[in-house]
C-alpha cells in the first residue's frame, strides 16, 4: 500500500555520505503514485529482538511522555539490539520518534507532546506537514507496518545516522468520519527506505533532526 504522503522525503538530509553506511542513501522527491501518504509510525523494544513500545501504548517512563495507539493500528520494528547502549538508545528513540508522528495522525493534532519530545528542527516542521495532511483529510490508518533492516551509526559523542525500511503492505488509509478503508494492492511502492539524522539532547533524548526517504526502493523489497 502506499499510505503516508512523500513528506519526510522532501527534507534534504545533509551528510547523506554518512548515512549510506554499508545501505544505501537517497530521498524521495514524491513517487509517481504519492497519494497524500507516505508514512512514519512506531515503536518496539525488547528482548533480542525489539517488541513494539508501539503495539498501541508505549508506558511513560523517565519523563517520557507517553504514546497510544488505536487498537486497530500497530507499528513493528524488527531490528536486533546492538550490544551498544548508546546505539541501541539511538534505536529506541528513531522508533519513538516515528510513533509519534503517527500518534498526531490518531489524535488529529500535531500539539501532541511526544512529537516536539523525539523530532527537533527539520525533522519536526516536516512531520508537522506530514501529519497534517492526514487530520486535513479527515484520515486515519489502519493495520501493521514493519521497520526492519536497521543500520546505525554514531558521529561523536552526540550525533547519530539511523537507515530502515518499512512496510506497509498490511497498513491502509482509513477515512475517520466514513469509516472507509482503502484496501489497495501491494506494489513496489509499499516499501520505503528512510535516512534519518539524530541528535542527543542534554537530557540523553535522541531527538530525529532530519529524515529523507525513498519510496518504491529496491533495497527494501522482498
Amino acid at each position: 500500500m502506499n499510505r503516508r504522503p512523500t513528506l519526510l522525503a522532501a527534507l534534504a538530509l545533509t551528510a547523506t555520505a554518512a548515512l549510506t553506511l554499508s545501505a544505501c542513501g537517497g530521498s524521495d522527491e514524491g513517487s509517481a503514485k504519492d497519494k497524500d501518504s507516505d508514512k512514519i509510525a512506531g515503536a518496539d523494544t525488547g528482548d533480542e529482538k525489539s517488541a513494539s513500545p508501539s503495539e498501541s501504548s508505549a508506558p511513560a517512563a523517565g519523563g517520557r511522555p507517553k504514546i497510544d495507539f488505536p487498537s486497530d493500528a500497530k507499528n513493528v520494528f524488527d531490528y536486533e539490539k546492538t550490544g551498544d547502549p548508546v546505539k541501541d538508545a539511538v534505536l529506541a528513540d528513531s522508533a519513538l520518534s516515528v510513533n509519534s508522528v503517527d500518534e498526531a495522525i490518531f489524535v488529529g493534532s500535531t500539539d501532541t507532546e511526544a512529537l516536539g519530545f523525539y523530532n527537533a528542527e527539520k525533522a519536526l516542521s516536516g512531520s508537522i506537514t506530514y501529519a497534517l495532511r492526514y487530520i486535513k483529510k479527515g484520515d486515519s490508518w489502519v493495520g501493521e507496518t514493519r521497520y526492519f533492516d536497521y543500520k546505525v551509526s554514531l558521529s561523536g559523542a552526540n550525533g547519530a545516522y539511523v537507515t530502515y525500511c518499512s512496510d506497509e503492505s498490511k497498513s491502509f488509509i482509513k477515512n475517520k468520519k466514513t469509516g472507509k478503508v482503502e484496501n489497495t494492492p501491494t506494489t513496489a511502492d509499499s516499501y520505503v527506505l528512510y535516512n534519518t539524522k539524530l541528535e542527543k539532547r542534554a537530557d540523553g533524548v535522541w531527538q530525529t533532526t532530519d529524515v529523507a526517504s525513498n519510496r518504491g526502493s529496491k533495497e527494501c523489497q522482498p
